[in-house]
């Protein structure tokens, strides 16, 4: 994105920037925090590179921001982390394991929930990436106490009513085998409302007792990658995340790019979390 682009949103300008998701910028603003060249900023407004923007009376670097290259993480969520930047409760954060730098998490997982959970420095690939119109499939191993029925199946597959709307699951397969009274499933949702899978189950009698994210669009949690650790996904991966949320792959500023040195980093994989202050 040059300095010289036409004016865009705002939120979409500083969530491309990698600055935060559309939804946190979009409450900056609605909170007054945010300015453009000394004016308070309002729901809509347009901006380009060439205007001053301050959040909180910081000056925000965009230039320096669109000259990075998009990156991907892929984290093993543990259970007992939020998925929040910080917790009132003091409990950990997955943000605490991450590396160096802003990373805007691409949906949530509740506190009980394991497994994948992708982080981004592209604010408008995450906005896309969870908005439901995306309809990017979301895959889970659920355990549950008691033996799903086929009605109970059918249910879930037609669709059943809950407090926010209808919803239903793509697909539901037996997996593998459980201990005493627990199934094992997999299951396949389309969208990402809060608690969504656990409610459907709710919904047709049966509790949830262990559920782990284990592939989100294309990106499956891998073998290798332990609980608490991430890896950062390669260009072929990233590249299809771009296209599923139909955004083209963006470039590196190449005037702030510097000549014939690697403007992304090599992927990386089995990293250990950085210690908790």
């Amino acid at each position: 994105m040059s300095k010289h682009s036409p004016p865009e949103r705002l939120q979409k300008l500083l969530a491309r920037a990698g600055l935060g998701s559309r939804r946190e910028i979009e409450g900056w603003i609605a909170a007054g925090e945010v300015t453009v060249n000394g004016e308070p900023a309002t729901l809509g407004m347009r901006a380009s590179l060439t205007d001053r923007i301050k959040h909180k009376g910081r000056l925000l670097s965009l230039n320096h921001a669109r000259a990075q290259a998009p990156r991907v993480l892929a984290y093993h969520k543990p259970e007992g982390e939020v998925s929040t930047q910080r917790d009132p409760q003091g409990r950990p954060t997955v943000f605490q394991a991450l590396p160096k730098g802003r990373w805007i998490s691409i949906g949530r997982l509740d506190v009980n929930t394991l497994g994948l959970l992708l982080f981004t420095n592209d604010g408008e690939l995450a906005h896309r990436l969870m908005h439901p119109s995306s309809e990017l499939e979301r895959e889970y191993a659920v355990r549950v106490r008691g033996e799903l029925s086929e009605a109970q199946r059918t249910q879930l597959l037609e669709g059943v009513m809950l407090e926010d709307g209808a919803a239903k699951f793509a697909s539901v397969e037996a997996g593998k085998a459980g201990e005493g009274a627990n199934h094992w499933y997999h299951v396949v949702l389309r969208e990402g409302r809060k608690r969504e899978v656990r409610r459907l189950w709710e919904a047709v009698g049966l509790t949830v007792s262990r559920l782990i994210r284990v592939r989100y669009g294309d990106v499956k949690l891998t073998r290798w990658l332990s609980a608490g650790k991430w890896e950062e996904l390669d260009e072929a991966q990233v590249r299809g995340l771009y296209h599923a949320a139909g955004l083209d792959f963006p470039q590196p500023d190449a005037e702030h790019s510097q000549s014939g040195k690697r403007s992304r980093p090599v992927p990386k994989r089995h990293q250990t979390p950085r210690q908790r202050g």
